[in-house]
């Protein structure tokens, strides 16, 4: 990489990492990385394909009380840097290194969790010291502890992105010719059961009786070949008015002032 790429990958490093805790600009979410690092590098085709395919895993990653999603920001970051390596190193196959690309950042996102944690460790006591600053009514205090605590979550994503930044491109694509053909088909099968598990995770999480039939019949429609993304967005938008249609009617019970306001749940229930 040359050196303005390698700052650019690092600025995109620093604000993903630190909209891994504001979460205000998605910076961190693959889609958004991935492809702001393919388009600093000069190959946005092939980050945007990433990070499509880390969404999918992305999508069933929660912080739910106690327990720590994956670290979706560093996969990100350090799968794509990876890949750019590859591609950057003469390797034809852009397919491969993509699917390889995707195998390395399940492991990266576990990795992640570790530095995480040593964040969240080191931010209680600069809690400690906005709370001594309250006490003092230093406002300018809390803000610049409040600054430097979101700056420590960017860095730690930035400096492994920066190491990685300045490993030859020859090392990653040697090390990719090297992998025998059992373990790069394995890893693509992997990283396609991931992306699965993923979107398995998000239906689990919203499946109700109100859109299973949705589910279902998008699926059978992204089966036929002859309709394009535009037609499945305006099959999309058209089922979804006609939802709310059928919402506002049971809401208003039809007129006789019952219903439960989801108007699917109505109707199968009219069935069990």
């Amino acid at each position: 990489m040359n050196p303005i790429s390698i700052i650019l990958v690092v600025i995109v490093a620093l604000l993903a990492g630190m909209e891994g805790v504001v979460d205000e600009f998605q910076f961190h979410q693959p889609i958004v990385a991935c492809t702001l690092i393919g388009i600093v590098t000069g190959h946005p085709t092939e980050g945007i394909i990433l990070g499509g395919s880390l969404q999918m895993i992305a999508l069933g990653w929660a912080n739910i009380g106690a327990a720590v999603a994956p670290d979706a920001a560093l996969a990100s970051v350090a799968s794509a840097i990876i890949m750019v390596l590859a591609l950057n190193g003469g390797s034809a196959d852009s397919s491969t290194v993509i699917t390889t690309s995707i195998a390395v950042a399940v492991p990266l996102s576990v990795a992640g969790l570790f530095l995480t944690m040593v964040c969240r460790t080191l931010a209680i006591p600069i809690v400690h010291a906005m709370d001594a600053a309250a006490e003092k009514d230093n406002m300018g205090a809390i803000d610049a502890l409040q600054i430097a605590a979101i700056l420590m979550q960017g860095v730690r994503i930035a400096i492994p992105a920066a190491i990685l930044c300045f490993v030859p491109a020859e090392i990653v694509t040697n090390a990719l010719n090297a992998m025998p053909a059992w373990l790069s088909g394995g890893m693509a099968v992997g990283g396609g059961m991931v992306a699965a598990v993923g979107y398995a995770m998000v239906i689990n999480m919203m499946a109700t009786n109100e859109v299973w039939p949705f589910f279902i019949l998008g699926f059978v429609l992204a089966a036929i070949s002859s309709l394009t993304l535009i037609a499945l967005g305006l099959i999309g938008i058209s089922l979804a008015i006609l939802y709310l249609g059928l919402k506002e009617a049971a809401t208003q019970g039809g007129g006789n002032g019952g219903g439960s306001g989801d108007a699917l749940g109505d109707i199968l229930n009219d069935y069990e």
